[in-house]
């Protein structure tokens, strides 16, 4: 696994053709977020966008809002309005990865980072929906499967997750090894 030359960081409206463009590889067209969605999102809650280069290429992704409600719904994907600097909850958008970096920890290293920033913030805990195939991937971060989501976006079938920060004192649960 090469994950040298690594930087993460928070996105920049510069970054947007980049972010879309990961976004289109990896999600169909009918599930991926346009050019103007993420513009709106990153215009609100630019510290909301985690961004993985490697070499100096965007490699990988992970945004979404904070909130006050522990269910991710269809509502926040379109309205980055509903987003809450002071929420208690991290909401996840979106996981992406080029796919010719993709299965070689880059997502992972990138997940772990955002656990530890929602963490340090202060957050109760992460939600996300995923696919029933990627349920095994967040379950090594500590996420619980929910169930069926309510969600019908790009009509998907998702699966709710959810991480919750069980110690008084935040910390994040425990994590496999690097």
């Amino acid at each position: 696994m090469e994950l040298s030359n690594v930087i993460i960081r928070h996105a920049a409206l510069s970054d947007l053709k980049q972010i879309e463009k990961m976004e289109s590889a990896c999600f169909p067209k009918s599930e991926a977020a346009s050019l103007d969605s993420f513009q709106k999102r990153l215009e609100t809650y630019p510290n909301h966008f985690w961004l993985m280069e490697k070499d100096g290429m965007i490699v990988s992704g992970i945004n979404g809002l904070v909130a006050n409600t522990a269910t991710l719904t269809d509502e926040m994907f379109a309205h980055p309005e509903l987003h809450d600097e002071n929420g208690m909850w991290q909401m996840i958008f979106g996981v992406t990865t080029l796919p010719e970096y993709q299965g070689k920890g880059y997502a992972s290293m990138l997940m772990r980072r955002v656990i530890d920033d929602c963490s340090a913030q202060g957050r109760k805990g992460i939600v996300l929906t995923c696919k029933k195939n990627l349920i095994p991937f967040y379950e090594q971060f500590g996420y619980q499967n929910q169930g069926l989501s309510h969600s019908e976006h790009g009509g998907a079938t998702w699966y709710e997750m959810r991480l919750l920060y069980t110690n008084t004192d935040q910390t994040p649960p425990i994590r496999p090894a690097q």
